[in-house]
This record gives structure tokens, sequence and C-alpha cells, in this order.
């Protein structure tokens, strides 16, 4: 083998791997280029996976419909420390159906990160009153942290289960 082809499997091994770790800008970025060689295996191999790479950027994710939709993009935002969009997507999930232990959970978790305790504590009354296990979640749950200190945290988290 020669040097120059070497050098293009080696390319289209490199964009492969990105491409396996979902990172189809950079995969794109590898296999343009293989799509100019003028060898026709690696350049027709390059221009399938460019095809690809370009649907799956294109790709606009749907918008949330449901409650369920809201909460799941709520937690991911929450996973992701994106506290503002968290407690808007979680809004809207509790908008849509309210009195729901874990949507009201996920609101308490938020807002106690972003510093608002009282509505926190209020979030959290109402998902411990609709399912009292939240309480022993809670207790574990490091998103609380910061309402740790608080007395209406402790009794809440601490009262016996009724």
């Amino acid at each position: 083998m020669d040097a120059q082809y070497q050098t293009l499997i080696k390319n289209f091994e490199t964009a492969l791997r990105a491409f396996q770790k979902q990172n189809y800008v950079r995969a794109a970025e590898i296999f343009e280029k293989l799509v100019r060689s003028d060898t026709r295996e690696v350049a027709e191999r390059a221009r399938v996976h460019l095809r690809l790479c370009r649907d799956r950027t294109s790709r606009v994710a749907a918008a949330p419909k449901s409650a369920e939709d809201y909460y799941a993009w709520g937690i991911a935002a929450l996973n992701d420390r994106k506290l503002e969009l968290a407690a808007e997507q979680l809004s809207k999930a509790d908008k849509l159906k309210s009195n729901q232990d874990h949507i009201r959970y996920a609101l308490a978790a938020v807002q106690a990160l972003l510093g608002n305790l009282d509505v926190a504590i209020e979030h959290l009354n109402a998902a411990i009153t609709l399912r009292p296990e939240n309480r022993i979640h809670a207790r574990r749950d490091e998103d609380f942290q910061g309402l740790a200190s608080d007395p209406r945290f402790r009794r809440l988290i601490y009262a016996a289960a009724s």
C-alpha cells in the first residue's frame, strides 16, 4: 500500500470514529475532504457517510406537545444545569397536567437550585402530599442542599409519614 492510500484510510477511520460518537459535524468535515479523493471506493463510502451526517445534523427536534414531553425536556435541562430553561419546561408540564408528584418534585429541585426557597418548599410540599415516598428521596437529593438548613425543609422531610 502506498502512503497516500494509507493516509486516506486513516482519515476515513478518524471520520468514522467521530460519526460513531455522534460528532456529525466533525465527521462531515473529514468525509467532505474524502469525497474528493481519487480513490473511488473511499470517495463512495465517504459520500454515503457524508449524506448520513448531513441528515442527522439537519433534523430539528420536535417541539414538546404533552406534559410528559415538557417534563422530559425539563429534566434534561436540569441535568445540564440550564436551570431557567428547566423551570420553564417543568412549569409548562405542570400547567398541562397539574398535581403530578414527579413534576412538582422536579420543580422543587429547580427552584431550590435557583435559590427560590419559598417556591421550592411549596412544590416539595405538594410532591410529598401527592406521594409521601418523595420525602425519602428529598433527604438524599443533592439538589436540595440549599434548603438543608431551612427549618421548613427539615420539618417537611423528617415529618412522620401520614
